[in-house]
Order: structure tokens, then C-alpha cells, then sequence
């Protein structure tokens, strides 16, 4: 076993900080799950592993200092009062490198780190991906199988669902209903202003996590629905009202719907097609708490049959007061 200060590329005078730094950053660079195709990956892992065992434990980093365990962990024979056997002790049936390892101990967030960096590879940890006789002589497999630990806790899978949100729901409410992965019917706030396919996310509503983990979250996707009479320019609504050639004439006041209750709008006589009129505050509301507009555009509309009489008063019209209905651009 290689001096484990060379082994992580660390001076014997780093911090814990530096250490652990270099650590994670090799255990990430030669760890199996990303080197597949690479023998020689598994086996640089397990020395990363070993060394991090000795100089990321605070009390055996001062021991291998002071000469009192070697790179393995083992200890070393001390000259001064040897009787022969004492230098055994912690060496045990199954091997030096185990038996100093099961000993216990604080190895500085070993397992934490390790969970931290490869949580994503399906749930392994850094030491037991490691594979038995991944070190030299096979002491990291020992030491690693060594210490079966409960599988990490991951969270559980986001879920995608689409509400379908009409103008009304959006108006009167500010609600929609939809329907969780786990079968349960919610009222999900709308946010003011909301914008077709903007997101809401329902955080811990989604699928269930393993091993204890926290549940996903749900993407709510709002899609707006059309309108039969109302369409959506932004926060602005738009509205073609029909109108009898009469009204358009001589004026008149005619119910018009809006999304909060119907309203009687004034036509002025002499109306044209396509002239809007704006209802302030009668469109959809806005991200700083205020209404967009209704704008209400007149569309003249004749009767279905025709009429003598209107015929007549038409031709007359038409020699006494001439005007013209369309620009120079038109000719």
C-alpha cells in the first residue's frame, strides 16, 4: 500500500477540508460504475478507499504520523517493551486489513460522502460497488463486504400532469382540480397571471420514494381551454357582438356577456363593424394583481330575408346621401 497522503495527491500538511476534497474527487473519477471497460479503475478505487481510511479519520491520521499503523491500517512493532505477541493483538482470524477495520471508528463521513457522490448509480455506495478483492490482496472486498449497510433512501419520481383550465376558472376561482398519482382529487391555486403551458409544482404530491425516501414532486402543465365566445390576446379578451342594422342605426343597449356576468353595453347610433369598445377590468387578470380589457367589436348583421321596404329606403339612400365605405387603398 502507497503512502495514502501520494495516494489522494495531498500534502502531509492539508486540512480536512483538502482531503476530503481530493477524496471525492477521485472516488468520482475511478469509481467502477464509470469505468466499466476499465480493470485497473476498480483497483485505483480501493486504494482511494484505503487511504481516505487512514488520513480522513482524524486519530488514525495522527497514529499513521507518528508511525504507530502502517498505509493498511496495520499496526506497527514497537521496539520498546515487545514480549513477542503484543504486536498481534488487532490482526485477528480473518487478516490484518480486517480486523483493523471492523475495530470501528470515525473515518470522517466515509459513508456519507460516498452516498453523496454516487447516490445517482443506482443506489450503490462507494465501498460495497468497490467488489471484493478490488485492493491489493483483496483487503478493500474484506473490509467493504465487511459492513452491509441499508440500501440509501431516494426520492421518489416527479409525475407530469396537464390541467385543463378554462377562462372562467380563471376569472371567478383562480382554481382547478386535478387528479395525483395516488388517485386523491386536489383544488390547485392558479397563480395570477398564469400563461398557457406555464408549470405548478405540488412538492411531495408525486410517486412514493424508496427505501423511505421523500416523494416525488407533481408538474401541474396548464393548458387553457378555447372559448366559445371570448379570445385571449394576453390579459386582453376579445369579443365580436352581433348587432341588427337597426341598432347599428339608431343605437340601442344590448346584453353582452363578460366572464364575471353579462353587462348592458351602449351602442351609439351610427355604429360601424369592427369599431371596439373597451370594459375596463373585464379581461383576465394580471402578475400585478389588476384585470386586463374586454374589447367588444360590433358586427353588423342583416336580416336573413329580404325586404322590399328596406330595399326601397336603400336605392333612395343611396341618391341622396352617397358616402364612401372603403379608402383609396381599396381602389
Amino acid at each position: 500500500m502507497r503512502d495514502p497522503y501520494s495516494v489522494l495527491g495531498v500534502a502531509k500538511t492539508a486540512s480536512e477540508g483538502d482531503i476530503k476534497k481530493a477524496f471525492r474527487k477521485l472516488a468520482k473519477k475511478y469509481h467502477p460504475d464509470q469505468n466499466k471497460d476499465d480493470p485497473g479503475a476498480q483497483q485505483r478505487f480501493a486504494e482511494v478507499n484505503q487511504a481516505y481510511e487512514i488520513v480522513g479519520d482524524k486519530d488514525k491520521r495522527a497514529q499513521f504520523d507518528r508511525g504507530e499503523i502502517d498505509a493498511e491500517g496495520k499496526q506497527r512493532f514497537q521496539s520498546k517493551g515487545f514480549d513477542g505477541f503484543s504486536g498481534f493483538e488487532d490482526f485477528g482470524a480473518a487478516g490484518g486489513a480486517q480486523g483493523f477495520r471492523s475495530s470501528g471508528g470515525n473515518t470522517g463521513g466515509f459513508d456519507d460522502i460516498l452516498n453523496d457522490i454516487f447516490g445517482g448509480f443506482g443506489g450503490r455506495g462507494g465501498r460495497s460497488g468497490a467488489g471484493a478483492g478490488a485492493g491489493p490482496g483483496g483487503f478493500a472486498g474484506a473490509g467493504a463486504g465487511a459492513r452491509a449497510k441499508a440500501p440509501p433512501r431516494k426520492k421518489g419520481k416527479n409525475a407530469e400532469i396537464i390541467a385543463r383550465v378554462s377562462l372562467e376558472d380563471i376569472v371567478n376561482s383562480g382554481k382547478t382540480q386535478v387528479t395525483l398519482p395516488s388517485g386523491k382529487t386536489v383544488n390547485v391555486t392558479l397563480p395570477k397571471g398564469v400563461e398557457e403551458g406555464e408549470k405548478i409544482r405540488l412538492k411531495g404530491q408525486g410517486h412514493p420514494g424508496e427505501h423511505g425516501g421523500p416523494a416525488g414532486d407533481v408538474m401541474v402543465e396548464v393548458r387553457i381551454k378555447p372559448h366559445k365566445l371570448f379570445e385571449m390576446k394576453g390579459t386582453d379578451l376579445h369579443l365580436d357582438l352581433p348587432l341588427t342594422l337597426y341598432e347599428a342605426v339608431l343605437g340601442a343597449k344590448v346584453r353582452t356577456p363578460t366572464l364575471s356576468g353579462a353587462v348592458n353595453l351602449t351602442i351609439p347610433p351610427n355604429t360601424s363593424s369592427g369599431k371596439a369598445m373597451r370594459l375596463k377590468g373585464k379581461g383576465l387578470p394580471n402578475k400585478n394583481g389588476g384585470h386586463g380589457d374586454l374589447l367588444v367589436k360590433p358586427q353588423i348583421i342583416m336580416a336573413p330575408h329580404s325586404d322590399n321596404e328596406l330595399d326601397t329606403l336603400m336605392k333612395a339612400w343611396k341618391e341622396i346621401t352617397p358616402y364612401r365605405a372603403r379608402g383609396p387603398e381599396y381602389d
